[in-house]
């Protein structure tokens, strides 16, 4: 018999997909006539209320004249908006990484002996287990770093003695570990993946307790471990950018759902990193640097309107790049005139592009953003507006740093870990039930046949 293995796709599998596929069709109409929210979602996109939370909130709208209009978005962390805690720490030359953590764990902005106390703890932290690298990460290396990183979490819960204690200071201290210990995770199982399958030579470096969490994955993923002021900085905005997106966004959700059951930390992050590896929700920045790296190809001219233009019509018209008819980086489920974290985000971009002598790529980015959402209007019918959203910039500063792409959907884990970390705590606090949301069945009942007589 010959032998298969677990990639095989056979006919038999091929012919009992297609029944599967059949059977599990749902006729669209029914889900008007029950009144069913898509993807918790109403019929102008907007979330359907499932939980309430005091850690962050994001804002797209505004009453005008007694009625709710687009607005431009702003994102509030504890209430704070996000673009005062990014001027705050840049302004005074700070990482913020570490203190907007804080935050959101605590729902206070730490002093300097709390965020100097908390800053030790982290470090103390960051140490895994002995032999975990050699005996866990670089045993059967993934080319997946966000299954690598998954895999690692889990294992944790091997070595951890109070594993399934969720008592609010045992799942906050779990909580610390990960967020401490997910940028080696995920850099040293790239550096796994990448000797053993693309004859890289293997480097590992320990982090250093005086540098920030930005300094750390520079310092452990470069073989020199050298990086700029500016590099350090900018990796660290975008760390606190991505930290946190409300309770929808569909990994925080995930956290809520499986948090709800009472399971342990370990089970919990795994099922949040599985919810962010979807190509939809952690992989759109990706999708962005391998967009723009066809259009520098195809366009002859970055500075011609015109020519920029029929590219992106293409894209829009199935023609160019994946033919998925989509200009990535631009929109979002709730943002229609602004996300406040491209916002944030693009003097630092362009001051990066400078250092690295990309002005001329920022230029096109930057002319990409003008363009594609009046295009976009155009070409598609709208219930609501478009604009580039964290993912557009956040691709390129990845790029202009030299970090691989395997590391773009993990870099994005080591900060929503915090976002992850402050839901489940804050799910556990308030002990509510577990989430079950309603499923109609629209399936007929059938007679039984025993199987000779069929």
């Amino acid at each position: 018999m010959e032998h298969n293995t677990y990639s095989d796709i056979t006919p038999e599998i091929v012919r009992l997909a297609k029944l599967s596929e059949e059977a599990g069709i749902i006729d669209s109409e029914l889900f008007t006539k029950y009144e069913v929210k898509r993807g918790l979602r109403d019929l102008n996109g907007k979330g359907v209320l499932a939980g309430l939370t005091h850690i962050s909130d994001v804002r797209a709208k505004e009453i005008v004249d007694g009625a709710e209009v687009p607005a431009h978005g702003r994102l509030f962390y504890r209430g704070y908006d996000v673009q005062d805690l990014v001027s705050g720490f840049t302004s005074e030359n700070r990482f913020g990484f570490e203190e907007i953590a804080y935050l959101l764990l605590f729902s206070k902005l730490p002093d300097k002996k709390e965020l100097a106390e908390f800053e030790q703890l982290l470090g103390g932290y960051r140490s895994l287990p002995t032999s975990f690298v050699r005996d866990i990460i670089m045993k059967a290396p993934s080319k997946d770093m966000m299954n690598t990183l998954a895999r690692s979490v889990l294992t944790l819960y091997s070595y951890d003695d109070r594993a399934d204690d969720t008592s609010l200071p045992n799942v906050l201290r779990q909580c610390l570990q990960l967020i401490s210990l997910f940028p080696m995770l995920s850099i040293y199982g790239y550096q796994a993946y990448s000797h053993y399958h693309d004859g890289n030579s293997l480097f590992i470096h320990q982090p250093l307790a005086e540098l920030s969490t930005a300094e750390n994955i520079l310092h452990i993923l470069r073989p020199d471990s050298s990086y700029t002021p500016l590099e350090a900085r900018i990796l660290d905005i975008a760390l606190v950018l991505h930290m946190e997106h409300g309770g929808g966004n569909n990994s925080s959700f995930t956290t809520h759902v499986v948090t709800s059951s009472l399971t342990d930390t370990y089970s919990t992050i795994a099922a949040a990193i599985g919810s962010l590896k979807g190509p939809r929700h952690g992989g759109a920045n990706i999708k962005v640097v391998k967009m723009f790296e066809e259009m520098k190809k195809e366009v002859h001219d970055w500075e011609d309107e015109e020519e920029v233009s029929v590219y992106l019509k293409k894209l829009l018209h199935k023609e160019a790049f994946d033919h998925a008819g989509l200009i990535y980086g631009v929109g979002h489920a709730i943002y229609s005139k602004s996300d406040p974290r491209a916002v944030a985000f693009k003097s630092f971009v362009e001051k990066l592009s400078e250092e690295k002598g990309l002005h001329r790529e920022f230029a096109l980015y930057s002319l990409v953003e003008r363009l594609a959402p009046a295009i976009i209007s155009e070409e598609r019918q709208m219930y609501k507006g478009v604009s580039i959203n964290v993912d557009f910039y956040s691709g390129f500063v990845y790029h202009m740093l030299g970090l691989p792409m395997e590391l773009y959907t993990p870099i994005f884990a080591i900060a929503r870990i915090v976002g992850w970390s402050a839901h489940r705590l804050e799910e556990l606090a308030n002990n509510g039930k577990i989430i079950r949301p309603a499923y109609k069945s629209v399936g007929e009942d059938k007679d039984y046949v025993a199987i000779d007589k069929r």
